[in-house]
């Protein structure tokens, strides 16, 4: 048996959610469908359709297979078209990056990366969580900092500052640091960064920060620090606008740490893909773009 038989059929079947509909997709008969998908359940040694006279469901086995098929016949047709003439990006993109910066920059710059493919097909999962792009079969990461996965290849596509604030009514009650060691006698507005980052003599300090109020989401701490609640170190996105119209002060501007990197990050085995190599290309060149205007990218 061809080790390809029955995988098509089987997707079709799971798409369509009949034998009736996969035949019309692939314009085979209802009975090839049939053979096709007995033939590689006996390889499998297992079920993974339940069949009704009504309808047709994925076994937990089924569920399991599906992705993986899908994935086997996308890669499959990518590596066709990679050695064909046009070279144009087609099949389907699962990306994945942090929730505040994928909304800001990512999500809005892949849009119009689809727009001008028509080919293309886009999933992204905007998450804290440090996803296995290998393990969980997605195509790329938008990431910051440092990398350390040997099976990923890593392009940097921007780099953002960090900026130390706080509001003009806090500094005014409490004073304002003129020193990182003076931020101990101070509140701190603590998010996900379990510490601050500075350049100190020529050297990287850190600084853990020490509050009564602390929240996972940029903007809660943007929205404490014009409260007058406590000093910020966030991104440059979520405090230009408020520094530029004064509701915040940059402070400790002799300390700023050294530009952070943004890093678009893919498997190794996947960097000659036409989807892969004119995605990163398209990050490459509107990223830096959208930071410098201080929008959001959506234009």
């Amino acid at each position: 048996m061809d080790r390809w038989d029955g995988i098509e059929e089987f997707v079709a079947v799971a798409t369509a959610g009949s034998f009736v509909g996969a035949a019309r997709t692939l314009g085979v008969s209802p009975a090839h469908i049939s053979r096709s998908i007995a033939r590689l359940e006996a390889k499998l040694q297992s079920q993974i359709l339940l069949r009704t006279t009504r309808s047709v469901r994925l076994t937990g086995t089924g569920q399991t297979l599906l992705d993986h098929c899908r994935r086997i016949i996308t890669e499959r047709d990518e590596a066709f078209a990679m050695v064909g003439a046009s070279g144009e990006p087609q099949g389907e993109l699962r990306i994945t990056c942090s929730a505040t910066m994928g909304e800001r920059f990512l999500a809005p710059i892949v849009r119009r990366f689809c727009e001008r493919h028509p080919r293309i097909s886009v999933t992204i999962e905007l998450s804290s969580r440090i996803v296995d792009l290998v393990g969980e079969g997605f195509d790329l990461a938008v990431r910051t900092g440092v990398l350390a996965d040997s099976r990923l290849i890593a392009s940097r596509i921007a780099s953002r500052a960090h900026y130390t604030c706080a509001s003009p009514d806090y500094l005014s009650r409490r004073g304002t640091p003129l020193h990182v060691s003076d931020l101990g006698q101070h509140e701190c507005l603590t998010g996900t960064a379990a510490a601050w980052h500075f350049k100190v003599a020529g050297e990287e300090y850190f600084h853990r920060p020490r509050g009564r109020w602390r929240c996972n989401s940029g903007m809660a701490v943007i929205d404490a620090a014009l409260a007058g609640i406590g000093i910020c170190q966030l991104p440059e996105f979520y405090v230009l606008p408020y520094l530029k119209s004064g509701a915040l002060q940059s402070i400790l501007r002799s300390s700023q740490p050294v530009e952070e990197p943004i890093w678009a990050v893919y498997p190794q085995r996947r960097h000659l893909l036409p989807k892969i190599s004119r995605l990163v290309e398209h990050l490459h060149a509107e990223w830096p773009l959208a930071m410098a205007s201080g929008s959001d990218g959506r234009s």
